[in-house]
C-alpha cells in the first residue's frame, strides 16, 4: 500500500496499476456518493466509471490542499447531481449491499425482521431531500469529518452541520413511529 502522494505521482506518470490501485482504493465512497443521488441503479456503475475516468483526466490538478479522498468524493458528488439535474431524478434507491447475515443464535424470524427493518430504513433515507441524504451517507457511511463534507459539497460548514442536524431530526420523525414496540 502507498501513500496518497506518492499513488498520485505514479498515476500522473501513467501507471496503470497505480490508477487500478486508486480505484480500488477509492471505489465504496464513489458508489455510495454516486448510489445516494442517482435514482436508478443501472445508471450507478456508469456514472462511477465516469467519476474515474474524470479523476484519471484531472489528477494533474489535485494538489494536495484536501485529502485524495475528499477530491474524489467531490468529483463523484458533482458529477452524480449533474447527472440528476440532466435526468430530473429525484429519488434514491435503498442501499442493498449491507444485507445482515444470520448468527447461529439468530432465528429465521429473526432475520427477517431485521433484513426487514434495514429495507425500511434506507427507504425512509432515500425519501430524504438529496442534501440530506448525501450528508448522511458522507457522515455515517463513509466516516468524513465535517470539514470534509464542507470540502466535497462544496457548502459552508455551518450548512452542513444544519443538513446533518435536520437529516436526523428528519429520519427520528420518519423511523419513531414505526420502530417503537406496540403496546396493547
Amino acid at each position: 500500500m502507498t501513500d496518497d502522494a506518492t499513488l498520485v505521482s505514479l498515476v500522473r506518470k501513467g501507471n496503470a496499476v497505480a490508477f487500478r490501485q486508486l480505484v480500488q482504493l477509492h471505489e465504496r465512497l464513489v458508489f455510495h456518493m454516486v448510489h445516494r443521488i442517482v435514482n436508478h441503479p443501472e445508471d450507478c456503475e456508469d456514472i462511477c466509471q465516469e467519476v474515474f475516468m474524470r479523476v484519471f483526466q484531472k489528477i494533474h490538478l489535485f494538489n494536495f490542499q484536501s485529502k485524495l479522498s475528499t477530491w474524489i468524493a467531490t468529483i463523484a458528488y458533482r458529477t452524480a447531481l449533474n447527472h440528476t439535474r440532466k435526468e430530473n431524478k429525484h429519488q434514491i434507491a435503498p442501499l442493498e449491499d449491507a444485507i445482515p447475515v444470520p448468527s447461529q443464535e439468530q432465528s429465521a424470524l429473526e432475520l427477517l425482521d431485521k433484513k426487514t427493518t434495514y429495507r425500511f430504513i434506507h427507504e425512509q433515507i432515500a425519501e430524504l431531500p438529496i442534501h440530506y441524504r448525501t450528508i448522511l451517507t458522507l457522515y455515517h457511511l463513509e466516516e468524513m469529518s465535517l470539514q470534509e463534507i464542507q470540502e466535497t459539497t462544496d457548502m459552508p460548514l455551518g450548512t452542513v452541520k444544519n443538513y446533518l442536524f435536520r437529516a436526523r431530526k428528519l429520519l427520528k420523525e420518519k423511523l419513531e413511529p414505526q420502530l417503537q414496540p406496540q403496546k396493547l
